[in-house]
């Protein structure tokens, strides 16, 4: 394969928490306004997987939680800037709450809505992703978290 079609994928992590029939979102502000979107955000250097998925939660809700599973990964082409992203979107389980916490910028608020609530904003969400791994979710879809392997540094 030529190098100019290589992908050179960002590598996003997403996590699906549920509490009492409501899930954990964020309301941010994008390039495209108010967006709806699972608390997610990019692996950073040196970091495990699920790690990053309880550190970009805590940071943008909040809620410090415990992943506790795979539900998959996802590959999607933006169509605004041509970037392709890799999300691993994990279950996670809420564990306690901080509302002194400040969420990162661009971040309006954490909020908790049902699944109908989110099906009835569907407009507002950041990605298709959104709705894809919650339908996986409550489908059930549950990968063990020791797939995924952290071989660390060579």
């Amino acid at each position: 394969m030529s190098e100019p079609d290589c992908v050179h994928p960002a590598v996003t992590v997403a996590s699906i928490v549920e509490r009492g029939g409501r899930f954990l979102l964020v309301e941010e502000e994008t390039s495209a306004g108010r967006r709806l979107n699972q608390p997610a955000g990019h692996l950073e250097r040196q970091e495990t997987l699920p790690a990053a998925a309880a550190r970009e939660t805590l940071e943008e809700t909040g809620w410090a939680v415990v992943p506790t599973a795979l539900v998959g990964i996802y590959r999607w082409d933006a169509p605004d800037n041509g970037a392709t992203y890799l999300r691993f979107a994990f279950v996670a389980e809420a564990r306690r709450y901080d509302p002194a916490r400040a969420l990162d910028t661009g971040i309006v608020r954490a909020l908790w809505l049902t699944y109908d609530e989110l099906v009835a904003r569907r407009r507002e969400h950041r990605t298709p992703l959104v709705l894809r791994c919650i339908d996986d979710y409550r489908a059930g879809q549950r990968l063990p978290l020791d797939l995924v392997i952290d071989a660390g540094r060579a």
